[in-house]
């Protein structure tokens, strides 16, 4: 088991990637901030190329290859600034608004060819960059789904990449898993996060948490002005007191909050997988975010790429409509 003060303390350039794609590199800046004031170190902040459908309506990430005015570090990996964007329509990425913020570039992950291809790439970005700790972050807790509960909405984005830390680590990539506002993406209950984590934990896999500070609040607020995002939101309003019932989604989703959402929890990636991987597991071994999206199907989940389609009117290339049974976790 890892120790995630060690390994957050010690580290002087920390690659910190929100794993979920739209605003989660907000909730990135939860783990890299207090390390930048705090600890002295330099953080790299990043994301993935899936913007949700409000700002972009094709289903699914985008490639490196549909992205203008990027730098690519290594295959599917690129370095984001301010005007990053689509070459096909007017639309910059979560990731360019907070290299803006920061003043400095942002890494830019492209995960249609699978959670192998992901880790190589991010292997060599990771050399690239001088990097000596990788931590995916995911908002909400979704990560370690066991792919049965009823709020489930995002599978797909966080199985490929704890997948892909896994492969990492296994190699002996320094890799921590963050999970930041449990329930605050609508999806999980706190709740069902916490009887995860429990499990994660009683596997010896809970390497510590940390809570927001009043000036890392402050900077996250702040970053909020340029850069999209409703979970990550809630999380800083938990910090602030807001308690009970919100809804985000244009008050289509409600969660509850409480001062356990101003928390990152911080998970040791190979024992989270065997212990609560079940969806990471599932698509290891896919060659492709397709190949990676139907595996999930087989165990009977929808994702968002499924719902993305659906709402656009998109076939599935297999033809097949998307899942919308739940199985039992251990199915």
């Amino acid at each position: 088991m890892r120790d995630a003060e060690l390994l957050l303390r010690g580290c002087r350039r920390p690659l910190v990637i929100g794993m979920g794609g739209g605003g989660d590199v907000v909730g990135a800046l939860a783990t890299s901030e207090p390390m930048r004031v705090y600890d002295g170190a330099e953080p790299v902040l990043g994301g993935l190329t899936w913007e949700r459908r409000p700002f972009d309506p094709v289903p699914g990430p985008r490639q490196a290859s549909e992205i203008a005015g990027a730098e690519e570090i290594a295959p599917g990996i690129l370095l984001a600034g301010p005007d990053t964007g689509l070459r096909d329509r007017d639309l910059v990425f979560a990731e360019s608004r907070m290299s803006e913020f920061l003043g400095e570039p942002t890494v830019l992950i492209d995960i249609n060819a699978g959670p192998t291809s992901v880790a190589e790439g991010l292997a060599k970005a990771i050399a690239a960059l001088k990097c000596d700790l990788l931590v995916l972050v995911d908002v909400g807790g979704d990560v370690i789904a066991y792919g049965d509960e009823p709020g489930l909405r995002s599978p797909l984005a966080d199985a490929v990449m704890l997948a892909a830390g896994g492969q990492l680590s296994t190699s002996g990539q320094p890799v921590l898993l963050g999970i930041f506002g449990i329930g605050c993406d609508a999806e999980l209950t706190p709740d069902e996060v916490l009887g995860r984590l429990a499990v994660v934990a009683g596997a010896g896999g809970l390497c510590g948490a940390r809570g927001l500070t009043g000036p890392v609040a402050d900077r996250m607020e702040a970053s909020m002005e340029l850069v999209n995002t409703e979970a990550s939101a809630q999380a800083v309003r938990s910090f602030r007191g807001a308690v009970g019932t919100a809804t985000i989604r244009g008050g289509r989703r409600s969660l509850e909050l409480s001062a356990a959402a101003a928390m990152t929890f911080y998970l040791d990636v190979d024992i989270t997988i065997n212990a609560a991987g079940r969806l990471a597991q599932a698509v290891a071994d896919a060659g492709s975010l397709e190949e990676a999206n139907e595996a999930l199907n087989a165990l009977g989940v929808a994702t968002e790429l499924d719902y993305e389609r659906d709402a656009a009117g998109v076939i599935s290339p297999s033809g097949e409509p998307p899942a919308r049974g739940t199985v039992s976790p251990g199915a």
